[in-house]
């Protein structure tokens, strides 16, 4: 690495302009193509905390190799050392999530699915899980039915899609309304979507530990801010005593006064057209830092 760098600082020093400009050239396509591949497959999904991750590891080898460059050799090997370190930890702590990359690009349709998936067909699907949701939430509201869902946004670390009942079918609110139907046997779990696909229901989530969180709070409030906690996720609660509607992120909890209020943040969440802008909103749009409850119970 030290001996590529010195050929590169050398090429430049003897490079004409004409050579420059294509080497800059070179560089911008390339990075062209990483910020897309970034923006397709890894934007608003938990890898994208990997990813940062490795670019800080490559930035700090490459600071590492300058420093025993300029003679600064036990700084600059004590921190290559120390990326090393990082680095083979990181495919070890990652193992499922590269398995899951490499069988995903495996796939015969990839080609398909990454490239020709059309927005129209996105926003359709998009449409529809703001519609079913609304209608679900609408309804264990009005009833005061307990209910918590899930939304994945990406490949999940938490890997909830491999835990509780398997359901992989199509999102409606008929059956998100029989899953939480009191009696069923999956109705006190939580259910886990990903994009338009119901993927499993009686999830059993962890609960938060935060000990400055009220007492009043019951179970399905607790494992709703509990998930958010580990994973790049939302969490939708519908309270059996109240009937309040809540939304958890990032370890944080929302209540709406109307279900009104809950749709204008789901659609934010979706990032879903609005006809009358035509424009997209941002998916993080809530306030939890200074949030708090009007108030609290127990479901």
């Amino acid at each position: 690495m030290n001996d590529f760098l010195s050929q590169i600082i050398n090429f430049v020093h003897v490079s004409s302009t004409k050579t420059l400009i294509s080497i800059l050239l070179q560089l911008f396509i390339i990075v062209a193509i990483m910020f897309g591949i970034y923006k397709k497959f890894i934007h608003n999904t938990s890898s994208e905390k990997l990813v940062k991750g490795i670019f800080i590891l490559i930035i700090g080898w490459l600071c590492g190799e300058l420093l025993i460059k300029y003679n600064f050799y036990i700084l600059g090997t004590f921190i290559r050392a120390v990326v090393s370190v990082i680095a083979i930890s990181l495919i070890v702590i990652f193992q499922p999530e590269l398995r899951r990359f490499l069988g995903f690009i495996g796939q015969t349709d990839f080609w398909k699915k990454a490239f020709f998936h059309t927005e129209k067909k996105e926003k359709s699907a998009k449409v529809n899980v703001f519609k079913e949701l609304t209608e679900t939430v609408k309804y264990l509201s009005k009833t005061k039915t307990g209910g918590l869902i899930v939304m994945q946004t990406g490949d999940n670390q938490a890997s909830l899609s491999e835990i509780g009942t398997k359901i992989n079918a199509k999102i409606s609110s008929e059956l998100l309304l029989t899953i939480f139907y009191p009696g069923t046997p999956l109705h006190d779990g939580a259910v886990v979507i990903q994009d338009d696909l119901i993927l499993s229901a009686g999830v059993v989530l962890p609960t938060t530990k935060d000990p400055q969180l009220s007492w009043r709070y019951g179970t399905r409030h607790r494992a709703a801010i509990g998930i958010t906690e580990i994973s790049d996720c939302y969490s939708v609660v519908v309270s059996e005593e109240t009937g309040d509607i809540s939304i958890a992120y990032d370890g944080k909890l929302k209540k709406y006064e109307s279900v009104a209020d809950f749709k204008k943040d789901l659609k934010n969440i979706l990032k879903i057209e609005e006809e009358e802008k035509k424009e997209k909103l941002p998916q993080k749009v809530f306030d939890f830092i200074n949030f708090k409850p009007h108030s609290e119970e127990k479901n």
